[in-house]
């Protein structure tokens, strides 16, 4: 039996010319009101640089110049304002310097702020624009409304001794012509108002996109850098006091034993040759644990068979080895990703099996690995107690900071009781 589903149109929702009128009442909107604010940009901006040029040599120049770039900055931080209703997207804020020091130093410290001297280079490049832009705006709407609207207000017009545009052009069809000739051009300026406003909105945001936000683009992409480094130096410091500990807790005790057993089986080998039998048995049982033990190391930081034969069959090799029952799904092309890419995914799922092995008590998990798109994205899923937070210090904040380091992102949802579901994303290549 089959059920057909009505789906009816919410009653809420917005016809499709009513986002084309609010796009030309915001373009219009600040296309109008950039030529006051422009004007006022314009006069302080060059005023005050003038002035201040004029009059550095008795050092008040240098004052007039502070207040000057001071004044550009409130002008630069409006028109932020407005560019993401104009661009349809947010925009950076960038960084200014903070004064410090002395009063004087505190005073100049706009002198220094190399943003400020963009502000001041926006306000003088954008008052042409912002002329153009008004001058477009003001045009097409009078000529829209005017001439859809004129067969209303012809009757008012003195007709005698005036000769209307179709007379200059050597019509004579009389008011009916007149009438249909401006109602026809009010149409066509209605059809392109849309498309005339926006480009010299386009145009003028651009501008303030290029000069008042591409500096805290870089300062941010400069910031995310820096944090990804922080990062992975952070995990690659905590993975090395790990293996330093799981090596000096595991190893390093069974040589230091095994060279204790030699050490006594080479004494007791003339005078018990039986005994001596039995601690070079005890000595080659310390020698295989030792082996087991640094082999198990050396998988978790890269085992050679992800180098080999990729990450599908570390990946099952590292899930037959799971003390929790492995559900393994991989659907990744033939195509290898970045080598990083591959360690790091290989870390993921080792980290996460041994967390839930540790500490979830799972009876079974999940591993989902496949591609979409640029993203490499891997799945761990397991039906224990939950719980699990992102907390600083603990394995899970470490395999975020080792995610970051490469760009990637890790999510954590577990609520108590279960189930723990991590998510990890890395760029594929």
């Amino acid at each position: 039996m089959t059920t057909d589903t009505l789906v009816m149109p919410s009653a809420t929702a917005a016809p499709p010319h009513a986002g084309l009128l609010r796009r030309l009442l915001v373009d219009s909107g600040y296309a109008l009101l950039s030529l006051p604010v422009g004007i006022a940009a314009f006069v302080v901006a060059v005023t005050g640089v003038a002035v201040g040029v004029g009059t550095v040599v008795v050092w008040v120049g240098l004052a007039v110049l502070a207040l000057t770039l001071l004044a550009a900055r409130g002008f630069a931080a409006l028109e932020r304002a407005q560019l993401p209703a104009v661009l349809g997207h947010p925009v950076p804020r960038p960084a200014y310097l903070t004064p410090d020091g002395g009063r004087v130093r505190r005073l100049l410290t706009p002198l220094r702020d190399p943003q400020s001297w963009l502000d001041v280079l926006h306000a003088v490049a954008r008052f042409p624009l912002a002329v153009l832009a008004f001058v477009v705006t003001v045009t097409f709407w009078a000529l829209a409304l005017g001439g859809i609207t004129y067969g209303l207000w012809d009757w008012a017009l003195p007709q005698e001794g005036n000769e209307d545009l179709f007379e200059l052009l050597g019509f004579d069809g009389g008011t009916p012509l007149r009438i249909v000739g401006y109602t026809a051009i009010g149409l066509v300026a209605a059809a392109v108002l849309p498309f005339a406003v926006r480009a010299v909105a386009l145009l003028q945001a651009q501008l303030g996109r290029v000069l008042l936000t591409s500096r805290a683009a870089t300062q941010a992409e400069i910031g995310r850098l820096s944090r990804g480094r922080d990062a992975a130096v952070a995990a690659e410091a905590v993975a090395l006091r790990r293996l330093e500990r799981d090596i000096h807790d595991g190893p390093q005790q069974h040589l230091v034993r095994l060279g204790m057993d030699l050490s006594r089986a080479q004494r007791q080998l003339e005078r018990d040759p039986a005994a001596a039998r039995t601690t070079l048995a005890e000595a080659g049982v310390l020698a295989k644990e030792a082996l087991e033990e640094l082999r198990a190391l050396s998988r978790g930081i890269a085992p050679p068979v992800l180098a080999d034969r990729g990450l599908p069959a570390a990946l099952a090799a590292l899930a037959a080895r799971s003390p929790v029952p492995v559900e393994l799904a991989v659907d990744l092309p033939d195509e290898r990703p970045a080598p990083v890419t591959e360690n790091t995914a290989y870390f993921v799922v080792s980290e996460a099996l041994a967390n839930v092995a540790k500490h979830s008590g799972a009876g079974v998990c999940r591993v989902e690995v496949r591609r979409a798109g640029d993203v490499l994205r891997v799945v761990v899923e397991d039906d224990g107690e939950g719980g699990a937070l992102l907390v600083p210090g603990h394995g899970l904040a470490g395999l975020a900071d080792r995610l970051r380091a490469v760009d990637g992102v890790l999510a954590v949802d577990s609520p108590r009781g279960g189930p723990t579901r991590t998510t990890a994303e890395l760029p594929w290549a």
